[in-house]
């Protein structure tokens, strides 16, 4: 999947993937390829510069680490960017599901109006 589709949701992506404790950006890289089934392969030029702008906007933290004889800069989310992952996912979830009863055809067959209200 190339970036530009992705546009407006690679934030919550990658907060999601930080979610589970602290990574470093080829490990970002590399889980958003693992838990997508190899749909989602950004490159770095796509991930570091968005890894950089949540921190900082204050959702990410980072720290230097040394293992293997390099030096790697590990990314964690904070307590906001916790919040804000909540706010992606709810904000996903209520998206997902209003395209999907539009594109399977159900917003017009007397089913409740699809509303985006955010």
């Amino acid at each position: 999947m190339r970036a530009e589709v992705l546009r407006g949701h690679l934030d919550g992506l990658l907060l999601a993937v930080l979610a589970d404790g602290p990574l470093h950006g080829y490990d970002v890289v590399d889980r958003l390829r693992r838990h997508s089934g190899g749909e989602i392969d950004l490159a770095s030029g796509t991930v570091y510069p968005a890894l950089h702008r949540l921190e900082r906007g204050g959702l990410l933290d980072s720290r230097w680490s040394t293992g293997g004889g390099r030096r790697r800069r590990v990314y964690r989310l904070t307590p906001a960017g916790r919040s804000v992952l909540e706010e992606e996912r709810d904000a996903w979830h209520r998206i997902a599901s209003v395209v999907t009863r539009v594109l399977d055809g159900a917003a017009g067959r007397g089913s409740a109006p699809a509303t985006l209200d955010t």
